[in-house]
């Protein structure tokens, strides 16, 4: 899936952190004469949503329903937060309370940050019964629920919000902070960035170890789900039941990272909430991350950027039709780089009938991309006898990639595809029959490169030996 489905019928709640954040820029010319700093002749002043408001601005963006709920002051900065989230379509459900609104003032020139002064107080000691109970009006009618913890207090009780959602069935999305992840135990998805997480379970010194560390995390917390950013080498995500995934840096260039894990969140909720699987949304997100961080200062991303981004991303037509090994592997190592989900099968499909459909539709439900391997002439007839095959490897790989279910179709000249497979290394290696997974050919291969192997039922009453007797009798 390539294109941004529409996010209108999503309603989601933000309850987080709110915060307000200023931006003054103007020229800087000279050196104070009272310091070695940059005297910036201030000539502009930009407010933008930050904390849990951006997650919900970036929400609105896509055309999701979006209500915020939080915790800030009753004063200039308030007006001013409000103002700003109101105008991007967002319902705004903050309640006030004593402290002041957190601001985050940034002194900019030339496009680079000079300084950042923080403005703010504890909202902890307001986060109590009383906005537990304002918090949950809100949470009624959503169908997700996003978290944006900033350490700033709104979320001191988040155990009770969170304990409402499970048991009203609602999906919560968490962006953690802090080392205390317990917390969140229960939560349908957790998005912390590698420091988040190596501040929880220690230093991850490769890509094993990291996933290593995030599942036993996730199982520990029954989390479902647990995405970590990780700036330039991409996103992982470690799914309960599946293989980990690996999204690559889309990011053309790295322009100021403010933000950013707003945006993830973000597009995240907003395709859950359309029904994407979790991995699709995962690339859109990963895509979207390259966006913004292009941008300066709180940024959000539209659909049409999104779907731009998503245009560079390798998609499924890349890997289609039918192709050489050279081609397949050549493609294969792109769509890995891109986080996508290899499925492979093989057969020899000599006369295709409803059982084969049946069964490569099951297996093109596993992943992003089903990889088709299908036996040679000759080999067919080493398998099959002298009258075999009916039709020849060149017709039978022409009608398997005209299905929509299959990405793409290679020959084979061996009696198994075990040698093919290895070079494949799919996520997902799929046989159908009554097959136990040890007599299934490349298994070894696939299991100790962490991939699945999966047998499927077929379709009984239809096979190509039957088809050809009739034709006999007749």
């Amino acid at each position: 899936m390539s294109v941004l489905p529409d996010l209108k019928g999503g309603n989601i709640t933000v309850i987080g952190d709110v915060m307000l954040d200023r931006f003054w820029s103007g020229a800087s010319r000279r050196v104070s004469p009272e310091a070695p700093v940059p005297v910036v002749s201030v000539g502009d002043q930009e407010d933008r949503a930050g904390g849990a408001g951006n997650v919900a601005v970036n929400l609105a963006k896509l055309g999701v329903s979006v209500s915020l709920v939080g915790l800030c002051g009753d004063d200039e900065h308030a007006r001013a937060l409000r103002s700003c989230v109101e105008s991007a379509g967002v319902r705004w459900n903050v309640m006030p309370c004593a402290a002041q609104t957190i601001v985050k003032l940034r002194v900019l020139s030339r496009n680079q940050q000079l300084l950042r002064m923080d403005f703010e107080e504890s909202l902890a000691p307001y986060a109590t019964d009383l906005f537990v109970g304002f918090a949950l009006q809100h949470v009624a009618d959503a169908r997700l629920v996003v978290f944006s913890d900033y350490a700033k207090g709104s979320l001191h009780a988040i155990e009770s919000l969170m304990r409402h959602c499970r048991e009203a069935g609602i999906a919560t999305l968490v962006d953690p902070k802090g080392t205390d992840f317990g917390r969140y135990r229960g939560a349908t998805l957790l998005t912390p960035n590698l420091t988040e997480l190596e501040a929880v379970v220690g230093p991850c010194a490769d890509e094993s170890v990291l996933v290593e560390k995030a599942e036993a995390l996730r199982a520990e917390l029954d989390i479902q789900a647990i995405l970590v950013t990780r700036s330039e080498a991409g996103m992982s995500l470690i799914e309960s039941g599946k293989p980990a995934r690996h999204y690559a840096a889309s990011a053309k260039e790295v322009f100021d990272v403010t933000g950013a894990g707003d945006t993830v969140i973000a597009v995240i909720a907003g395709c859950l909430s359309a029904g994407m699987p979790l991995g699709d949304a995962a690339r859109f997100a990963n895509q979207a991350a390259g966006v913004v961080v292009g941008k300066l200062g709180t940024a959000s991303v539209s659909p049409a950027e999104l779907n731009a981004a998503m245009e560079n991303d390798f998609p499924r037509e890349g890997l289609s039709g039918v192709m050489t090994e050279a081609e397949l592997l050549n493609g294969i190592s792109q769509a890995r780089a891109s986080g996508q989900r290899v499925v492979m099968t093989n057969g020899c499909f000599d006369l295709l009938h409803p059982g084969h459909i049946a069964y490569l539709e099951q297996a093109a439900a596993l992943g992003d991309l089903l990889v088709v391997a299908v036996n040679d002439d000759d080999s067919v007839r080493r398998l099959k006898g002298d009258l075999r095959p009916i039709n020849s490897v060149e017709d039978r790989m022409a009608v398997l990639a005209g299905l929509s279910a299959v990405s793409c179709v290679v020959p084979f000249s061996e009696d198994t595809p075990a040698r093919l497979i290895d070079a494949v290394r799919p996520d997902v290696l799929v046989k159908g029959g009554d097959y136990q997974v040890e007599e299934i050919a490349g298994h070894d291969s696939v299991l100790a490169n962490g991939g699945q192997v999966v047998t499927l039922d077929y379709l009984s009453g239809h096979s190509t030996s039957e088809i050809i007797g009739r034709m006999g009798d007749s």
